[in-house]
């Protein structure tokens, strides 16, 4: 499946006291790379479309203030209704940090729904 790469570069706004990313960022960080991926791609019509079911992150060393990085987002895994996403944050060839997701494809009525066939010809 296709690797979708998102560039991204620290703000001093993104550390902590100690200068480096503060952990909640990079799900922020995570979601906008995500939110580019999907841009132009999802349509989804009156359907509510993806929404975070699961997530864990593996911080695996820090990022810190300047730091340019790329994070790689990629399905790993396609179900009916669900979607297992992994997004890894690599600076310099080095893994940071990996984040795994499982997001739900749900419907108007705020219930799992068959992810449209289009959808996933888009995306993979």
């Amino acid at each position: 499946m296709k690797t979708h790469v998102f560039p991204f570069t620290i703000a001093y706004a993104d550390t902590d006291a100690e200068g480096i990313v503060y952990h909640a960022r990079y799900l922020e960080i995570a979601e906008r790379a995500r939110m580019n991926w999907l841009r132009g791609h999802v349509v989804v019509g009156d359907d509510i479309g993806f929404v975070i079911r699961e997530l864990n992150i593996k911080y695996i060393q820090p990022l810190r203030a300047a730091d340019e990085f790329v994070v790689e987002t990629q399905m790993v895994d396609v179900g009916a209704a669900i979607v297992k996403i992994e997004q890894k944050f690599v600076k310099d060839g080095n893994v940071c940090a990996i984040i795994n997701i499982k997001v739900a494809y749900l419907g108007s009525d705020m219930r799992p729904k068959r992810i449209p066939a289009e959808i996933i010809t888009a995306l993979v």
